[in-house]
């Protein structure tokens, strides 16, 4: 985040797909499991909260402008750079 909050323009777009959290709750059992995995290798590890995300953007420059659910139990999460 900190580096597309430099490197992008004021409207520019950064792009995340994967499993999320929505309000602390895993989209799916596997995304659960896989979030297991994840911290089980290193505890720093593991599926994020869109919200957590978020927070981590802003404080970055970006806004999250939308949210659109893709297959597998994934989400699209894209952000808009603010105006500098």
């Amino acid at each position: 985040m900190q580096g597309a909050g430099r490197v992008l323009h004021s409207g520019g777009l950064l792009y995340l797909y994967g499993p999320f959290r929505v309000d602390g709750h895993h989209t799916a059992p596997t995304n659960a499991e896989f979030d297991r995995s994840l911290r089980h290798q290193n505890p720093e590890w593991g599926v994020r909260d869109v919200a957590e995300v978020a927070t981590v953007a802003g404080s970055n420059g970006l806004s999250l402008f939308d949210q659109v659910p893709m297959p597998a139990n994934n989400l699209s999460l894209l952000f808009r750079r603010d105006e500098i």
